[in-house]
């Protein structure tokens, strides 16, 4: 079973293998990242998409000169399709999407340090200052249950579970955010956006473009106020 925090970095490890360079992903291929995990695209699907397209790649090189594959949106159609491809297989069994990870000994302490240093860096926000207190609260009133003595929280954590309320909470942050972030900047944001997607407009459909590209500006919007993400797919694997 693989783990659950492997998602992200999988996807950009066989990207790298593939492609045969190492290449930082962009915040962009970030963005269509969580895109699909937030669609419940399984791994396998990714990854399979992923090598689909480089195999394809590869062959029509052979035949002509063709530039380097410089991002993962390039993928997207391929991913797509060995996702429904996958779905079509499964012939009507109920795939099981809910994960539990197996207990390290050290997983309550590292998932409520992630949230607990969340918290601190949403007590130091300049904007939205009651959304940012409020969530921080919330944070350090779930690390706290996390790290709670007694026979519920002995088990392994469930962490999609634990996950799905920190995207509540993101949602909300994020949300305030919007009300309170100046026009300027998010007409920025925007267009910065469709800057980054025009080369793969022909690769992506419009409601995959529309999805990578709120993904993308939350992200940025995010980092412009130096706020953190809640997700433990950003907690330190350390």
């Amino acid at each position: 079973m693989r783990n659950y925090f492997n998602y992200f970095t999988e996807i950009e490890e066989r990207f790298q293998q593939r492609r045969g360079t190492i290449l930082l992903l962009s915040t962009l291929d970030w963005a269509l990242i969580e895109m699909w995990r937030e669609a419940g695209i399984p791994l396998e699907a990714v990854l399979r998409g992923i090598d689909d397209a480089f195999d394809k790649y590869e062959a029509r090189q052979k035949r002509a000169s063709m530039q380097r594959v410089n991002g993962l949106a390039w993928c997207a159609q391929a991913v797509m399709q060995a996702a429904v491809e996958m779905n079509e297989a499964a012939t009507g069994s109920a795939a099981a999407t809910a994960e539990t990870a197996q207990e390290s000994g050290f997983e309550h302490e590292r998932v409520a340090a992630h949230l607990t240093a969340a918290a601190e860096a949403l007590d130091r926000a300049t904007v939205a200052d009651e959304a940012c207190r409020a969530t921080a609260a919330r944070l350090r009133e779930i690390a706290a249950e996390v790290q709670a003595p007694g026979e519920k929280n002995a088990a392994a954590l469930n962490l999609e579970a634990l996950e799905r309320s920190l995207m509540v909470l993101e949602d909300k942050l994020y949300a305030a955010l919007n009300v309170a972030a100046p026009e300027p900047l998010l007409l920025g944001l925007s267009e910065h956006a469709d800057l980054e997607l025009a080369p793969y407009r022909s690769r992506m459909g419009a409601v995959q473009l529309r999805q990578v590209k709120e993904q993308f500006v939350r992200k940025q919007l995010l980092v412009n106020y130096n706020l953190p993400r809640l997700s433990l797919f950003y907690m330190s694997q350390q």
